[in-house]
C-alpha cells in the first residue's frame, strides 16, 4: 500500500509535505518526481519547491490559492504521481585525492573505525552513492549509500573555513563542499572538480537523484584535472 503524505502549514504561504517512509531510493524517486510535477504548476500559484529525504516544502501564492485549495491540488498531484515514469538517473564519477592536506581527517576516521587509511579509502571509493537532495550551501549534495564501516561523528568543533571540493563524512553520510565555507564534516579527501559555477548556464554539477561514485587519484592527476577545470577544458565522466 502506498503511503500518503501528511500536510502541515509552514507559515502563511508554504506547505510542508511529510512522508512516513524509509530513507531509500524508492522514496527519493517518488519525492523527486512529485516535486517536478509541482514545479510545473507555477501557473496555478505554486512557487519554490524544496525537497528533503522524505519531505517536500512547497511555497504558494496566498493571493491566488487558499491553504485548502493548495492542499487539494497537491493531493491530486500526489494521487497521480507515477514515479516509475521518472527519467533514468545520471551516474557521475568524482575523482578524489585522499588524505594528507587534502583529507586531514582521514587518519581520525580510520582510527575511530579501527581501520587503516587505505581501508577507509577503499570502502569509500568502492560504493555507489545516491544524491538525495541539495542544501546547506549552493550545490552541496547530501548523499546516502555509505558503508557503516566508515561512519564517523561530526567534529566537535567545526572548522571556520573548508576548501571547495573537500569530501567529507558526517555520521552515515558523505558529501562534497562545493564552495569554501565553515563546516563540521570529517574531511577525507578533495576533488579538483568544480561542483558549482555561478557563471555557467548550468551552475550545478550534481542534482537530486544522481548516482555518484568516487575514483581515487594521485597528486599529479589532481593537479592536471584542476588545471583543465580552470581552463574550462575538463569534461566530467557522466553516464546516463
Amino acid at each position: 500500500m502506498k503511503l500518503e503524505f501528511r500536510y502541515k502549514a509552514a507559515g502563511d504561504s508554504a506547505i510542508l509535505m511529510e512522508l512516513d517512509a524509509g530513507i531509500d531510493e524508492k522514496t527519493n524517486k517518488r519525492i523527486i518526481h512529485l516535486s517536478k510535477l509541482i514545479e510545473d504548476k507555477t501557473e496555478e500559484g505554486f512557487g519554490e519547491v524544496i525537497i528533503g529525504y522524505r519531505s517536500i516544502l512547497v511555497q504558494y501564492n496566498p493571493l491566488r490559492l487558499s491553504y485548502q485549495q493548495a492542499v487539494e491540488l497537491l493531493k491530486y498531484l500526489e494521487t497521480n504521481n507515477d514515479s516509475n515514469k521518472y527519467e533514468k538517473r545520471r551516474h557521475i564519477e568524482i575523482p578524489v585525492l585522499y588524505g594528507g592536506e587534502h583529507g586531514p581527517d582521514l587518519e581520525s576516521v580510520a582510527t575511530y573505525n579501527k581501520l587503516s587509511p587505505k581501508e577507509v579509502i577503499s570502502i569509500h571509493s568502492d560504493a555507489s552513492y545516491l544524491v538525495y537532495f541539495m542544501g546547506f550551501t549552493p550545490g552541496f549534495p547530501f548523499m546516502g549509500g555509505m558503508s557503516k564501516r566508515i561512519a564517523t561523528p561530526r567534529l566537535e568543533n567545526p572548522r571556520i573555513s573548508i576548501p571547495s571540493g573537500s569530501v567529507g563524512i558526517a555520521n552515515n553520510q558523505t558529501g562534497i563542499y562545493p564552495v569554501e565555507s565553515p563546516g563540521g564534516w570529517r574531511l577525507i579527501g578533495q576533488t579538483p572538480m568544480r561542483l558549482y559555477d555561478w557563471q555557467a548556464n548550468q551552475p550545478f554539477l550534481l542534482h537530486a537523484g544522481d548516482k555518484v561514485t568516487f575514483k581515487e587519484i594521485q597528486i599529479d592527476e589532481f593537479n592536471e584535472i584542476k588545471e583543465q577545470v580552470e581552463d574550462g577544458k575538463y569534461i566530467p565522466v557522466i553516464k546516463n
